[in-house]
């Protein structure tokens, strides 16, 4: 299991944000090694969020929303990519190999046990951690 590209770099822009009190795309680009069109579509879904605002104008640029504290991992991710999952088999009405001839799947619970983990431990991680 891998996260997203876009998750990745995500999260980098939210750390860079978290560093600084304003700043250009063209400056989260260049410091943290975004491609531009990434890093616009990035930001358009963090601003939908509430998670960063967009300002307008020749000193434009982007700024976090939020207090680092209030902003976690799992916040970042679940805006970027909300179907982060450990296993195949949670995704809903998926039918799993493991289902077949009337077996029972022996798997499923503790993948989604891994999952509770997973997310518990993102949603433990905060931004200003990271910085």
């Amino acid at each position: 299991m891998l996260l997203t590209k876009e998750c990745d770099y995500a999260i980098r822009v939210i750390k860079n944000l978290a560093e600084k009190d304003i700043e250009t795309v063209g400056m989260i680009c260049e410091n943290e090694m975004i491609p531009r069109p990434f890093a616009y579509k990035i930001l358009k879904k963090l601003d939908h969020a509430g998670i960063v605002t967009a300002y307008r104008g020749a000193a434009g640029g982007y700024k976090l929303a939020k207090d680092p504290v209030e902003i976690t991992l799992f916040d970042i991710i679940n805006t970027i990519d909300n179907h982060l999952l450990v296993s195949d088999c949670l995704i809903e009405n998926h039918t799993c190999p493991c289902h077949a001839n009337g077996r029972t799947c022996t798997i499923r619970a503790e993948m989604e046990r891994l999952q509770g983990v997973l997310v518990s431990a993102l949603s433990e991680k905060r931004v200003s951690e990271l910085i």
